[in-house]
C-alpha cells in the first residue's frame, strides 16, 4: 500500500472550517497543518477536497460478505469495499441470531482486530444489534432467536468478543433492560435504543440507567403519536440520545429526516448506512440472517416486503442529506465523522482533521465522489 506524504495548497475540511492549504502525514498521524515548506506532497486539482474519513457505527456487510458469516475473510471484505465509499472506521454490526452464531461473529472481530490488517477501513469494535429486542418490532430479524436482556448473558458476549463490543441495541422496555444498560454505561459502552417498543416514560428511565444512543431512529421502534409520543417522539425530545438515520431516501422520507434533524442538537445527528452484504454488488437475490432478500433499485427487502438494511454507501449519505436538508459539505461531512466519533469516545484520534490525529482522510469533489481513501497515511483505495 502506498504510504502518502500529505498535500500542498489544497483544499482540507479542518476543524477551523475549510481552507486552502498544506497537511504533513507522519507515522500515520497529522503532523502539520498550514503554511511551511516540505517536498514530496501532492497538490490536488482546485475540484477536489480533503475530508475527514467516515466512520459507520452500524453497518451488517458489503461485498457479497456479513459480519455474521463469522470468517476473517468475510470481515476483510467488507472493510475494503467500505473504503470505496470514503469510511475509515466502523462497527462490525452482528444481529438476532442464535448464540452459537453470534460467538462464531464475535470471535471474528475479536480474531480481526488482534491481525490488526492494514487494508480497508479499521474495525473498532461490535455493534450488537439484538438478540434483546422486542418481539413487536422485531424489523428483518428472526422472531425465534429474540432473547430478553439479561446482563450475564451479555458479560459471556462481551468475553467472547474480547471486550470488543462498543455498542449495544436493545428493548429497554422489556423487563431485563435497565440493569442491562446500567451495565453498559458503567463499562462505557454505548447503550442503544432500537427494535423498541418504548413508551416515553421507558426511554426516560433508560436515559437515567445511561442510554444515550437510539438505533435507526424511525425504523423499527413505536411511533410518535400525539397521546404518546413513542420511541420516535422521545428520541427527538431528549437532546442527551444521539439518534441515528439510515438517509437512503427509502428508510426515511426527506420530510422525516429534516423532523429529526430540526430537533436534534447538532452533534447527536449521526449518519449510518445500516447496510448488508448486497452493497457493492449487482441487483438480485440476496441473504440476511438466513433470510432471502430480494435487492431492486436500491431497495434490500424481506419476501414479505420488510426493508432487509440498506445498500446504501456512506458517501451517497452525505450526499443524499445535503440535499433534503441543503446543508453544505463542510457541516454534512461531521454527522458521518465527528459525531459517530464523539459518540463512540474515539474523537480524540480520529473523526475530523487535526495535528495529532490519525491521517485517515478522504479526497472527494463537491457531490462527494470518492477518489482516494487514506488509512493511518495509507492508500487504502484510489479511483
Amino acid at each position: 500500500m502506498e504510504q502518502i506524504k500529505g498535500f500542498k495548497n489544497s483544499w482540507i475540511l479542518t476543524e477551523k472550517g475549510l481552507v486552502k492549504t498544506n497537511l504533513l502525514i507522519e507515522n500515520g498521524k497529522i503532523a502539520k497543518i498550514g503554511d511551511f515548506e516540505c517536498d514530496g506532497l501532492v497538490e490536488l486539482d482546485s475540484d477536489r477536497i480533503v475530508i475527514p474519513g467516515f466512520i459507520d457505527q452500524h453497518i451488517h456487510g458489503a461485498a457479497g460478505s456479513d459480519a455474521m458469516d463469522g470468517t476473517v475473510e468475510d470481515l476483510s471484505k467488507i472493510a475494503c469495499a467500505l473504503a470505496k465509499e470514503g469510511t475509515t472506521a466502523f462497527l462490525a454490526t452482528t444481529m438476532t441470531q442464535s448464540p452459537e452464531n453470534i460467538d462464531k461473529a464475535l470471535t471474528a472481530v475479536k480474531e480481526y482486530i488482534e491481525c490488526s490488517p492494514e487494508s480497508g477501513a479499521e474495525i473498532l469494535g461490535v455493534h450488537l444489534e439484538g438478540p434483546f429486542i422486542s418481539k413487536d418490532f422485531i424489523g428483518a430479524q428472526p422472531l425465534e432467536y429474540v432473547a430478553e436482556p439479561n446482563v450475564d448473558v451479555f458479560k459471556h458476549y462481551e468475553e467472547v468478543s474480547g471486550n470488543n463490543i462498543k455498542l449495544v441495541s436493545m428493548a429497554v422496555e422489556v423487563e431485563g433492560a435497565e440493569s442491562l444498560v446500567s451495565y453498559l454505561a458503567s463499562k462505557g459502552i454505548v447503550a442503544s435504543i432500537g427494535h423498541s417498543n418504548a413508551k416515553y416514560a421507558d426511554v426516560e428511565k433508560a436515559i437515567k440507567a445511561g442510554a444515550s444512543n437510539v438505533t435507526h431512529t424511525y425504523n423499527a421502534q413505536k411511533p410518535i403519536h400525539h397521546r404518546e409520543v413513542g420511541t420516535v417522539g422521545s428520541a427527538m425530545l431528549f437532546d442527551s440520545l444521539a439518534c441515528e438515520a439510515i438517509c437512503d431516501g427509502i428508510h426515511l422520507s426527506g420530510p422525516a429526516i429534516k423532523l429529526l434533524w430540526k430537533n436534534k442538537p447538532a452533534d447527536k445527528f449521526i449518519l449510518i448506512t445500516d447496510a448488508m452484504r448486497a452493497k457493492h454488488m449487482p441487483d438480485g437475490v440476496s441473504e440476511l440472517g438466513g433470510q432471502v432478500v430480494i435487492v431492486k433499485n436500491g431497495e434490500a427487502r424481506l419476501e414479505n416486503g420488510t426493508l432487509a438494511g440498506s445498500v446504501l454507501r456512506m458517501n451517497n449519505a452525505v450526499k443524499n442529506v445535503m440535499n433534503f436538508l441543503d446543508t453544505d459539505l463542510e457541516t454534512t461531512v461531521k454527522y458521518a465523522s465527528v459525531n459517530p466519533a464523539k459518540n463512540l469516545g474515539v474523537f480524540d484520534k480520529m473523526g475530523s482533521i487535526a495535528e495529532g490525529k490519525l491521517a485517515n482522510l478522504v479526497v472527494v469533489d463537491k457531490d462527494v465522489n470518492v477518489y482516494q481513501t487514506i488509512r493511518c497515511g495509507k492508500v487504502v483505495f484510489e479511483k
